[in-house]
């Protein structure tokens, strides 16, 4: 559920600077995201909404659009950082608060590197995630990006902002539908146009705050996803040489967003005790369940053969064979993902054989599809779900051939007596599984 919220605007030399204040903790905490966002869009998203509401829960936080980008103001052309640490003082000025945590991602980080360094006084701690201290690389900075790479990433912008293809650069671990490329091609579109992101980018790979590094002088906690696909771990290892004191968390998986990863709990785990001194990680429904997904076969291909109306159309008659289907089996449509669609039961059974029932459906419709299902305990985050359980069962979903429905062990083990039938496929690695896991077809009923 999306906390009450009330947008201010503080003045900063004649701009507007969007804001919002979040709890009402005795710690002030600045955070300040990538460029690329929009605080109303933002907030749709539930693992955004639970990651800040952690904050909220300890501290009184502060979160704010850029100059230029979100609901601020727009700008003429775009200002040095220093105009941005400019917007920082304005808005906790306008608060009210005379001293703050600054937590950093990207190239907010930059921001709050360069106030911690150039406002101490003002400054309790600060926290830098998967940020850097330049993005470009040169002879004494191997981590940036070389000259091929950063026209990549400026071509990339240029052809494809505003309709979500970074999904699989920043926030890997997320997929496709309304919480994954759905949601960020809106906000990437309610960020800025087209030409206004590769200018910002431009001027992103132009700054470089390395020679403020030993400056700062406050408590500073690096953290850096170790697969990291947009900034290199290298940037963290730089950091933490050259901040005096700094102390460095790894943190699993590669996605560039600290919100949108599995493992997001660590982060916000590391960081409420390093702002605090002490962790309770914040409460969450947990539950046993049985996840399954659906994911129509050469989707790609098909879609550019039938054009955009007839897929469309066999689109929603996948979505809507499965929501009858999954409510018939007494099971819950948690969302579509683009071509399939991801639902949750209470029972292992049902769901087996509720996939199957959907495949029997869709084939003479000239769909297709595999399934996964697999059951473990899962995180509830309003009306989405998380965890391995669920990121196990896309990646057995993942391994099916079409018209298979493939299981866990676990499903195998607790449906006994059902009546299902098991091949065995052995185990099989899955990405971004630790551990392997055995694997079964259910192959009738």
């Amino acid at each position: 559920m999306v906390p009450e919220r009330t947008v201010h605007y503080a003045d900063s030399g004649g701009l507007q600077i969007a804001y919002e204040v979040i709890g009402d903790g005795p710690l002030d905490i600045v955070v300040s995201f990538e460029w690329g966002a929009n605080l109303d869009l933002m907030w749709e998203h539930p693992r955004f909404n639970r990651f800040m509401r952690r904050f909220g829960e300890y501290g009184r936080t502060i979160v704010f659009d850029m100059r230029g980008t979100g609901l601020s103001d727009p700008v003429e052309s775009l200002p040095p950082l220093e105009e941005w640490v400019d917007d920082v003082k304005a808005v906790l000025s306008d608060v009210g608060s005379e001293r703050a945590a600054l937590v950093g991602h990207g190239h907010g980080a930059q921001l709050c590197m360069l106030f911690a360094a150039m406002y101490p006084e003002q400054t309790t701690s600060l926290v830098t995630v998967n940020g850097y201290a330049r993005l470009r690389r040169a002879p004494d900075y191997p981590p940036g990006f070389p000259p091929r790479g950063e026209e990549a990433v400026l071509r990339a912008i240029k052809d494809g902002w505003g309709a979500g293809r970074a999904l699989s650069v920043i926030m890997p671990s997320m997929g496709e539908g309304p919480h994954g490329t759905d949601w960020l091609a809106r906000v990437e579109r309610a960020a800025g146009s087209p030409s206004r992101a590769v200018l910002k980018q431009k001027l992103v790979f132009d700054i470089d705050v390395r020679d403020v590094l030993a400056a700062i002088r406050v408590p500073t906690m690096v953290a850096h996803t170790r697969q990291n696909l947009f900034a290199d771990p290298g940037h963290a290892l730089y950091l933490l040489d050259n901040i005096a004191g700094s102390r460095y968390v790894e943190l699993p998986g590669g996605d560039h967003s600290p919100f949108t990863s599995e493992d997001a709990d660590e982060l916000m785990d590391s960081i409420e005790e390093f702002l605090t001194g002490s962790k309770h990680p914040a409460e969450t429904d947990r539950a046993l369940m049985t996840v399954a997904f659906t994911d129509i076969v050469g989707s790609t291909e098909m879609a550019s053969e039938l054009g955009d109306r007839r897929w469309r159309n066999l689109l929603e008659a996948h979505e809507s064979i499965g929501r009858r289907e999954i409510e018939t089996a007494r099971g819950r449509l948690v969302k579509s993902t683009g071509d399939g669609v991801m639902a949750t039961f209470d029972g292992p059974a049902r769901a087996v054989q509720c996939m199957q029932t959907i495949g029997e459906y869709l084939e003479p419709l000239g769909l297709p599809i595999r399934a996964g299902v697999h059951t473990g305990e899962v995180e509830v985050i309003g009306d989405d779900i998380g965890g391995i359980a669920v990121h196990v069962a896309a990646r057995i979903a993942a391994l099916a051939g079409a018209g298979e429905v493939l299981t866990s062990s676990t499903v195998r083990d607790l449906v006994a007596g059902s009546g299902l039938v098991f091949e065995d496929r052995g185990e099989q690695t899955l990405k971004g599984v630790s551990e392997p896991w055995r694997v079964f077809a259910a192959t009738n009923r």
